[in-house]
């Protein structure tokens, strides 16, 4: 049975981690540009997958279809694909292609078809799955998150209590890299619940790395009010990047309450400030168009912005209503001129970046 896997440069991380999770149960993920027998997995997430669907409906092999928009809108995914996996994969993966090379088996939980589903009971422990093997990825070292915005999946799939990779594994991939650079939700939170900061299992982490260490920066972020002497001190004291990126979303504080953030304008100002006093250049996030903004609320961005980009530099993108969120219904907002006048201006100074147009742009490739 040869089992296939539908490479998309968005869902490349995915394809080390799942590839090294098969590979310890004696699947090998090929990977193919197009659907071929026996069976072709893919892993969308909800700007990509329209651009799949049909491929994926007229396949003539058996498809398997994983990642953030399967999990937020299983039903949907389940009218075209053989099997929908919900939520993490690494478990769940290897077992369903099992099951497939035994009908006698019984199918894994985690898994829905057009007829049944059954919930996966537990998350995943990192630690015993590698974060890559022969496909090589970035090093996960924390999932989940406890906080609930309004936009976001990543709780959908991976939970609301933050789990993380022990420190030895972490090491011992990182090694195979000249520059270390990690996957998590929030880097300053690794050790911790999520909510309460470890910093004394952050030194314990960086202490123990031995290449170059790149913390709080591509491809993951921190957030705001995790940004303070302590954790910056342990940047400069142990890391080579120069940059700290960490997500706003908006300038004002009314926004920030109805999209679930969890902190404030003032925490991002405080943030914008640590960056400065530590030589760190403040990266920072923005979301234009989100559902139920006024004139004030969008004026109230723009000055923030401006501010901002006296320090640093602003990534901006629109609002798109994902799957499984709660503003899954809503409508992406209207954008005022006075801010995507400073978009485009500051885009052109080089103190901006990102896709305020169309997403498709950013990541359906």
């Amino acid at each position: 049975m040869r089992v296939n896997w539908r490479y998309i440069n968005a869902s490349r991380n995915s394809y080390a981690i799942l590839y090294a999770a098969c590979e310890r149960e004696g699947h090998i993920l090929h990977h193919v540009k197009s659907p071929d027998s026996d069976i072709t997995c893919y892993s969308l997430n909800s700007i990509n997958e329209s651009k799949y669907r049909d491929e994926i409906e007229s396949a003539q092999c058996i498809t398997i279809v994983g990642g953030p928009h399967a999990s937020a809108s299983r039903e949907e995914v389940a009218g075209y694909a053989d099997y929908v996996i919900v939520g993490e994969g690494e478990y769940t993966l290897p077992r369903l292609l099992s099951y497939i090379g035994d009908k006698n088996a019984v199918m894994p939980p985690g898994v829905a078809t057009k007829n049944e589903y059954t919930p996966a009971g537990q998350c995943v422990l990192l630690d015993y799955y590698p974060p890559f093997s022969k496909m090589k990825g970035y090093v996960e070292i924390s999932r989940g998150c406890p906080f609930r915005c309004a936009y976001c999946q990543t709780p959908q799939i991976f939970g609301h209590c933050m789990h993380h990779r022990s420190i030895d594994t972490i090491v011992s991939y990182s090694s195979r890299y000249r520059d270390g650079r990690f996957v998590t939700p929030n880097a300053f939170a690794y050790g911790s619940d999520g909510i309460r900061p470890r910093f004394d299992k952050v030194r314990a982490l960086l202490e123990k790395l031995p290449n170059n260490i790149y913390f709080g920066t591509f491809p993951s972020e921190v957030r705001p009010e995790f940004i303070c002497d302590t954790s910056l001190d342990l940047v400069n004291d142990y890391c080579r990047n120069t940059r700290i990126h960490f997500g706003a979303q908006s300038g004002s504080n009314t926004v920030l309450k109805m999209i679930n953030r969890g902190h404030t304008v003032e925490d991002v100002i405080r943030a914008v400030e640590c960056c400065r006093d530590h030589d760190l250049i403040p990266v920072v996030d923005f979301i234009v168009g989100l559902p139920n903004e006024t004139e004030e609320d969008q004026k109230a961005t723009c000055r923030l912005i401006r501010w901002i980009v006296r320090f640093g530099t602003v990534h901006a993108h629109q609002f798109m209503p994902l799957p499984g969120t709660e503003l899954a219904g809503c409508k992406t907002g209207p954008v005022i001129p006075d801010l995507l006048h400073l978009l485009g201006s500051l885009s052109l100074k080089g103190k901006l970046t990102g896709s305020w147009g169309d997403p498709q742009i950013r990541f359906s490739r």
